[in-house]
């Protein structure tokens, strides 16, 4: 029993070792809040699930982001309500490739300026709507049937280049 004691003993000295360490380490030095693990990531202030998501634009580049997933009708309709700051390579995305439909959305309470992309079924982008207006209540449309919608920081899209026809994946 004894040497059954001792071994649990050094076990748990050894895991508060690494735990101290990992804890001291240098910003940076460890992976970022979203890094993927085994476990579904969830966003700490909406509390959705987060996945990858890549845009390739037609000249080749890759972007890629980490989105929550608004995949419940109650989720889609708070969407990013009410947030005051998103990181740049964040976002939401509204899938809808049970029932693709023409689409529109608005700002109603949300505060933070948004590109609206709106992906086709075959997660082509349809059309972006850039810098939609916080607090708005005017409907930004589709052209076309939307299979998802991924919303961005305003600005987000030209800045990098994406644009319709751009592929997207997640």
């Amino acid at each position: 029993m004894r040497l059954r004691e001792r071994t649990l003993g050094k076990a748990l000295v050894a895991a508060v070792g690494a735990l101290a360490v990992a804890a001291c380490s240098p910003p940076g030095a460890t992976e970022s809040a979203f890094a993927s693990t085994a476990a579904p990531q969830v966003h700490p202030e909406s509390g959705l699930t987060v996945i990858p998501l890549t845009v390739t634009t037609a000249d080749g580049k890759r972007h890629e982001f980490r989105v929550e997933v608004a995949a419940s009708a109650a989720q889609q309709a708070r969407g990013l309500m009410f947030r005051t700051a998103m990181g740049a390579d964040e976002g939401m995305i509204f899938p809808r490739e049970d029932d693709p439909r023409e689409s529109s959305f608005w700002m109603r309470n949300t505060v933070i300026p948004l590109d609206i992309i709106f992906i086709g079924p075959d997660r082509r982008i349809l059309n972006v709507a850039a810098n939609a207006v916080p607090y708005s209540e005017t409907p930004v449309p589709s052209v076309g049937a939307a299979g998802a919608v991924l919303e961005l920081n305003g600005g987000r899209a030209a800045e990098l280049g994406i644009k319709a026809g751009d592929k997207v994946d997640w």
